[in-house]
């Protein structure tokens, strides 16, 4: 990776709070993080001491983090304005939860350096990171994000280029039937909760973790999901969609 004063540089661009976590991720293991949000998130946090907002992709910035979710028009102006700026042996890491990687390289003239990951609040907190490669990707596009993924401290699992990958899909569709049970009243939100904690072992209950993952992003995996698969098993709740829409979690 190219290096400024010392550190490989990695332009980060995408969603709050998912850009923040991997500012600060990339900021603690010694990389110079450079970002840019789409939207300006509420809460203004430090992003560390090497961590610097801009709107330019510097010409040295080895690696580009592409981190949307929710807009996919948004997503796709970032993949395009990576590909356009970064150097052409420069690789692009992008969340691929919400669309296919593969779909994502016909979006860019460099295919060969995008490789798709499962990037979703929380489960940055977890040692292993899903990722997806493409027909287009050659092996040294994929032990460039091996290595880095592997600086951060993390390990890779090779996974298929799905929607919703593996872990997400699994978290966002328990999520979905807890809110299918509160709809049909079998249970108050706190009950479910403490139910899957104690029951299953969850480290949260699936209500709690809607509201720390945000249920916007919940609902886009579920609603590509739906739209990729056709299968009622991802009919997204009512009352997950009116959550969505209205931006305002259940108490």
């Amino acid at each position: 990776m190219a290096k400024t004063a010392g550190k490989a540089q990695v332009f980060i661009i995408g969603e709050s709070p998912m850009v923040e976590s991997y500012v600060h991720l990339c900021d603690h293991h010694g990389y110079g993080a450079i970002f840019s949000w789409n939207v300006q998130p509420s809460s203004k946090q430090p992003l560390g001491s090497n961590a610097k907002k801009s709107e330019t992709i510097p010409k040295n910035c080895s690696l580009g983090i592409e981190l949307t979710n929710t807009d996919l028009t948004a997503k796709r102006k970032n993949l395009q304005k990576l590909d356009n700026a970064l150097p052409p042996t420069a690789a692009i890491l992008s969340s691929s939860l919400t669309v296919s990687v593969t779909q994502q390289a016909g979006w860019i003239k460099g295919k060969h350096r995008l490789v798709g990951f499962g990037a979703f609040p929380t489960l940055i907190e977890k040692p292993l990171v899903e990722v997806a490669p493409t027909v287009f990707s050659p092996k040294e596009t994929l032990e460039v994000a091996s290595k880095f993924f592997v600086s951060l401290g993390k390990h890779i699992e090779i996974v298929q280029d799905r929607v919703g990958m593996v872990m997400p899909r699994i978290v966002c569709q328990l999520i979905n039937e807890s809110m299918f049970a509160l709809m049909e009243e079998v249970a108050s939100p706190q009950d479910i909760d403490l139910a899957m904690k104690l029951g299953a072992n969850y480290p949260r209950g699936p209500i709690e973790w809607a509201e720390k993952i945000g249920i916007g992003q919940v609902f886009a995996v579920l609603n590509a999901l739906q739209n990729d698969l056709h299968e009622d098993r991802y009919r997204v709740a009512p009352l997950m969609k009116q959550l969505a829409e209205s931006g305002q979690p259940r108490n």
